[in-house]
C-alpha cells in the first residue's frame, strides 16, 4: 500500500479522529409511508453537508405507542427500512433509525443501524421496555463499527442502566447512540432526570452521546419533551435542541481511540468480566451469521 494511503490511517488508530454526527428531533406520525419520506429528506440534506451519522427517535419510522394492540406491516416497514438504506448508500452518510421489526413471530422495538454503504450493520432490540405491551424484550447488547468508530446504541428506558453502556465501553466502544421517545411535558417530575441520566453514561464511560428524542406537542403537551443532545466525554452538552421544534443539531465529535478500564480484580471484577466476555461472544456470533 502506498506510505501516503496508509500513513493517514494509522494516524487515524493512534490519534483518533472527526467524526460529524446529526441528531434529528422529528415528529412522528402513525403513516410509515409520511415518516420514511421526513427520514429520507433529512438524509438527503445532511448527507450533502458532509454529516457522517445520522440519528432519529425511537420508533420514529412507525410512530411510537403504548397501545398494547399496537401493530405495523411488517412488508411496509421492510420497504421503507431498504429505501433508507438506499439513500444511506447513495448519499454516503450513515443511519440510526427507531423502528418496529418484526422476526420469529415476535415484534421488537429496534434500532436499525445502516452504514454509508448501506448495509445493516446492527438490529438492536430495546432491552428493557417501559411502556410498549406489544413490543419483547431483544436479546444482545449493542456493539458495532460505523464510519470506523466502534459504537453501542440503546433505546429509552435502557439509560436507566448502565451496563448497557458500561460493557460496550470497556470492550473499546466510543460513542454511545441514543433513541427514545421520553414521557412528555406532563410528568416534569422526569425531566431533570432525563436529562442527567446520558450526561452520566458519558461522563462515567468517558465517551461520546448522541441523542434523539421526539418533540412534545405544544397544543397539548403530549408526545414527548424534545431536549435532543450532543454530550462529549467529559459529560458536557455541546448541543441541545428545544423542547417542541423540530430541530437538528450537528456537531463534530473529536473520537479518542482507547477503552474504559476497569479493575478486573475485587468485588466488582468477576462481574465485569463474565458480562464483557458474553458480549464479545455474542458479537463474535452476529458478525459471523
Amino acid at each position: 500500500m502506498n506510505r501516503w494511503v496508509w500513513l493517514p490511517l494509522l494516524c487515524s488508530m493512534l490519534c483518533g479522529a472527526e467524526l460529524k454526527v446529526a441528531t434529528v428531533q422529528m415528529r412522528s406520525s402513525f403513516s410509515v409511508a409520511e415518516n420514511q419520506a421526513k427520514i429520507i429528506r433529512s438524509l438527503e440534506q445532511l448527507g450533502g453537508q458532509g454529516v457522517q451519522v445520522a440519528v432519529f427517535p425511537e420508533c420514529a419510522l412507525t410512530g411510537y405507542s403504548t397501545d398494547k394492540s399496537f401493530r405495523v406491516s411488517a412488508q411496509e416497514v421492510g420497504a421503507a427500512e431498504r429505501e433508507i438504506a438506499a439513500v444511506c448508500a447513495r448519499r454516503r452518510i450513515a443511519a440510526i433509525v427507531g423502528t418496529v421489526y418484526e422476526a420469529g413471530g415476535k415484534v421488537f422495538n429496534a434500532a436499525l443501524v445502516v452504514n454509508s454503504k448501506g448495509e445493516t450493520v446492527e438490529r438492536y432490540g430495546k432491552l428493557q421496555l417501559a411502556g410498549e405491551p406489544w413490543a419483547t424484550p431483544g436479546n444482545h447488547m449493542a456493539l458495532f463499527e460505523l464510519e470506523g468508530v466502534l459504537s453501542t446504541v440503546i433505546i429509552c428506558h435502557d439509560e436507566r442502566y448502565p451496563e448497557l453502556v458500561r460493557l460496550p465501553a470497556m470492550a473499546g466502544a466510543r460513542v454511545v447512540y441514543y433513541i427514545s421517545h421520553e414521557s412528555g411535558m406532563r410528568q416534569e417530575q422526569k425531566l431533570a432526570g432525563y436529562r442527567a441520566q446520558m450526561m452520566a453514561r458519558a461522563v462515567e464511560n468517558q465517551m461520546s452521546a448522541v441523542a434523539a428524542n421526539a418533540p412534545g406537542n405544544e397544543e397539548d403537551n403530549s408526545g414527548s419533551h424534545g431536549q435532543s443532545r450532543i454530550i462529549n466525554p467529559e459529560g458536557n452538552i455541546l448541543r441541545e435542541a428545544s423542547i417542541y421544534r423540530e430541530d437538528v443539531l450537528v456537531e463534530a465529535l473529536a473520537v479518542k481511540p482507547g477503552k474504559l478500564t476497569r479493575p478486573l480484580e475485587g468485588l466488582m471484577g468477576p462481574w465485569w468480566q463474565k458480562g464483557l466476555e458474553q458480549l464479545l461472544r455474542e458479537r463474535e456470533r452476529r458478525l459471523g451469521e
